[in-house]
């Protein structure tokens, strides 16, 4: 695996950009999960974010580290987004999510995450650029 997909996998907070009203960008940070080269992100449909990407799947994503030389890295990347709507599908990647931030499913506030997720944006990149100084 490459150091970008590597990255990818083990940081927590990604920040997503979609296409709001007026094309105003719309910017947010969200939990994640990368896997077989996709980026996948649990949701509500009424969210701003879902509901931008209704409209224009075209989105835009960074995930960085670190303020001080030689610690910083970052990747940053351009893709078109699906939202996943099927519920057995969507609890089943959302688990996998959240279990990323919690040690396990018994938690109330991963369960009250789990049962508010109603969707799962998936995003396939087709451009990256990293960056590290």
């Amino acid at each position: 695996m490459n150091k970008r997909d590597e990255f990818l996998k083990s940081q927590k907070v990604l920040r997503l950009a979609t296409v709001g009203k007026n094309k105003t960008p719309h910017i947010v940070p969200v939990w994640y999960m990368y896997s077989s080269k996709k980026i996948y992100i649990g949701t509500y449909t009424r969210t701003q974010k879902a509901k931008n990407i209704k409209k224009n799947r075209r989105v835009s994503f960074c995930v960085d580290v670190g303020v001080n030389a030689p610690n910083i890295y970052g990747v940053k990347g351009e893709g078109n987004a699906n939202l996943i709507l099927e519920e057995a599908k969507v609890k089943k990647i959302a688990t996998k999510i959240l279990l990323r931030y919690f040690k396990s499913m018994k938690n109330k506030s991963a369960q009250e995450l789990l049962d508010d997720t109603d969707c799962v944006i998936e995003i396939i990149p087709e451009s990256f650029s990293t960056w590290s100084y």
